[in-house]
């Protein structure tokens, strides 16, 4: 966690070297280890997880986060939250156990965690129906799809949960 004008200076490098490290590890951990990290699982175990805690045929819970920034030199209006600081948006989607089990990060700090949603990988596989399995209950006389749970800034869809 410290400035590229430090590490330059601690190991005697110039500034471009530490950059191509930087993107050379970031570039490692993505191609190597997020596939392994940020994976779906066993659904069966997630769903029967989220049962245990009260909520039936459910995949997955997600909600965005903001990363702090330095401000980009390109647009930087376009990277200032609501909370008046520079950040990425993380969207994350989450196991009963709260292991991620799939991520978008890159989203400028204004953008809204539905415009970023709807603008997701997740959110065209789910309208696919190809993210989870068919998997369908039925509660009371209406069958219910699995669904994911999140905040009411996500929009209401038929497999999406969200308080009312």
């Amino acid at each position: 966690p410290d400035s590229y004008w430090s590490v330059v200076n601690q190991f005697g490098v110039g500034k471009s070297t530490v950059g191509v490290a930087v993107m050379q590890v970031a570039n490692a951990i993505v191609e190597l280890l997020l596939s392994k990290v940020v994976t779906l699982g066993n659904v069966q175990v997630i769903v029967d997880g989220f049962a245990a805690m009260g909520f039936p045929n459910c995949g997955g819970a997600i909600d965005g986060t903001h990363i702090a920034i330095l401000g980009p030199d390109h647009q930087a209006s376009q990277y200032i939250n609501h909370k008046g600081y520079f950040s990425m948006v993380l969207q994350a989607l989450v196991d009963h156990k709260g292991r991620f089990t799939n991520i978008n990060l890159g989203w400028p700090g204004k953008v809204h965690d539905a415009r970023v949603f709807r603008n997701s990988g997740l959110f065209r596989r789910m309208q696919e129906g190809i993210y989870f399995p068919v998997q369908k209950i039925t509660v009371g006389d209406v069958e219910m799809p699995l669904v994911i749970l999140g905040d009411p800034a996500y929009p209401l869809i038929p497999w999406f949960m969200k308080p009312y």
